[in-house]
């Protein structure tokens, strides 16, 4: 055996392991769904199971939804719709920027009815179908929060519910955690898994090869037939969110749902509270940027003015004391 060969084979060992102890047995993954470098499923044209909306731009070491460029939108949307019932999905991302202490706003992770479409939700179509998982790094949300950012969340949607950029969908979530995972000189990791109507979020972002649970949900119903996705959108504040690799599998499913027409399922999950009428944040509560800018303008006339006044008042007091000489 040469010594390629042996290289080739502990490699393939190495991942199988990996893969082993994150994927129950029995289960397998499936290219259709997955992605990998260079990315032949994009660059492709006979086999193109993905492709590319808005400015998203594909190069050999990652697929980059929105550079760190303000008002730029993008997506990434595999073209073969998911015909079992139970799956697993590993992405492996990074999120990172020029911004040190503003950047935004994160990007999202499909599993939609319509796939293809720009919108105002991360880059994707509000009143959607499906779930949302949203790599959220940026608070729009003006008052206090329980929890810091980047954090992650789950949003089921019948295509009813709007998703409030304003309050980061507070209001409609179905679970989250905190997840530090912009700017990590460690690969950045998120796994999500849908069987038997439960929806787990595991990331692995400290490099450890190990997953650690953020949420995971009961009575979660989502149909068949949906597709897979990734979206971005930058606004006043911006940075590079980039996938790296999908791999997707085909989880283990009893007969009964193998056999269920699953394809007729409205998406729901009882855990989601009821959509709230959007409120506006209380005035005079606080000083607001613009007032703040203003009031910075308002002080530097004024002691311009001042200034100004004190040199021409000196000035007028040496002319009048020298004609006395």
């Amino acid at each position: 055996m040469s010594l390629t060969s042996l290289i080739s084979l502990c490699v393939i060992f190495v991942i199988y392991l990996t893969v082993g102890d994150a994927v129950q047995s029995g289960s397998y993954e499936v290219r259709e769904h997955s992605l990998n470098r260079p990315y032949p499923a994009v660059f492709s044209t006979a086999r193109s199971y993905w492709h590319l909306v808005g400015n998203t731009i594909v190069t050999d070491r990652y697929i980059r939804l929105t550079a760190d460029s303000q008002s730029k939108a993008g997506g990434l949307w595999n073209s073969i719709p998911v015909t079992y019932p139970d799956w697993e999905t590993h992405i492996h991302f990074k999120v990172h920027g020029s911004g040190k202490e503003l950047f935004g706003d994160g990007f999202a992770i499909w599993y939609v009815r319509d796939p293809q479409v720009i919108g105002p939700v991360f880059g994707y179509n509000d009143f959607f179908h499906g779930l949302a998982i949203f790599m959220d790094t940026y608070s729009n949300h003006n008052g206090p929060h329980n929890h810091a950012h980047p954090y992650i969340s789950a949003m089921i949607n019948n295509g009813s519910l709007h998703y409030d950029h304003d309050r980061d969908g507070t209001h409609t979530v179905i679970a989250g955690c905190e997840a530090p995972f912009r700017g990590r000189d460690t690969d950045t990791l998120v796994a999500i898994r849908y069987q038997n109507d439960r929806l787990t979020v595991s990331t692995d972002i400290e490099g450890k090869n190990v997953w650690k649970e953020c949420f995971s949900a009961a009575d979660v119903r989502l149909p068949t037939n949906y597709y897979f996705g990734f979206s971005a959108a930058t606004g006043d504040l911006s940075d590079n969110h980039d996938i790296i690799s999908v791999h997707t599998y085909q989880l283990e499913s009893s007969k009964d749902r193998l056999n269920d027409d699953r394809a007729s399922i409205i998406p729901s999950a009882p855990a989601a509270e009821a959509e709230r009428p959007h409120a506006e944040d209380p005035k005079g509560s606080g000083w607001s940027a613009l007032k703040i800018f203003f009031l910075i303008i308002f002080i530097i006339i004024a002691c311009l003015g001042v200034g100004f006044g004190a040199y021409y008042y000196m000035n007028q007091r040496r002319y009048h004391s020298s004609r006395f000489y």
